[in-house]
């Protein structure tokens, strides 16, 4: 069987999403607002997409979703830190229940030593609580960022349905 598209991913999203008549955010950096891109593809999605952040800049992570900027000075802005703080100000600015924040260096520079490019912070808030991730995923910009999209919805996808049981 081949792996599930980012389309099934939010489709099997939706289902969830709606069963519990739940909304989602997602605040989003390097994927440069992709990842609403993706679930906002699938007809009807206004029944279970609430809005989404694109706060490419520290200063749009500050004042769209409250994120300190004394957090980002400390950690970076591709960090456990950031992307927690990210993920709870888009539940705080949105009307939803769940939301997923992705923070990264998609490249094709920007990277270091302790961060290369393809480093990618997830974030993800349910009613449970947030869980956090790095991925590094190689390749090139597109790859990097189509990849970020999959794997946000694919974990989201999985976190929801293991709630459920």
């Amino acid at each position: 069987m081949p792996n599930p598209s980012t389309h099934d991913y939010c489709a099997q999203l939706a289902d969830v999403l709606l069963q519990r008549h739940w909304t989602m955010a997602s605040a989003e950096s390097c994927s440069g607002g992709l990842i609403a891109g993706a679930c906002t593809d699938l007809a009807g999605s206004s029944a279970w997409f609430e809005r989404g952040f694109v706060t490419y800049s520290n200063e749009a992570k500050t004042e769209m979703l409250g994120v300190d900027r004394a957090l980002i000075a400390r950690c970076g802005a591709v960090s456990k830190e950031v992307v927690r703080a990210m993920v709870r100000g888009a539940l705080q600015h949105a009307h939803a229940q769940v939301a997923v924040a992705v923070t990264g260096i998609a490249g094709p520079s920007g990277g270091s030593q302790t961060k290369p490019v393809g480093t990618v912070w997830f974030g993800w808030a349910t009613p449970q609580g947030v869980v956090s991730e790095v991925q590094f995923f190689p390749g090139d910009r597109t790859q990097v960022r189509t990849a970020t999209v999959h794997h946000a919805l694919a974990r989201l996808v999985t976190l929801l349905q293991s709630e459920a049981n």
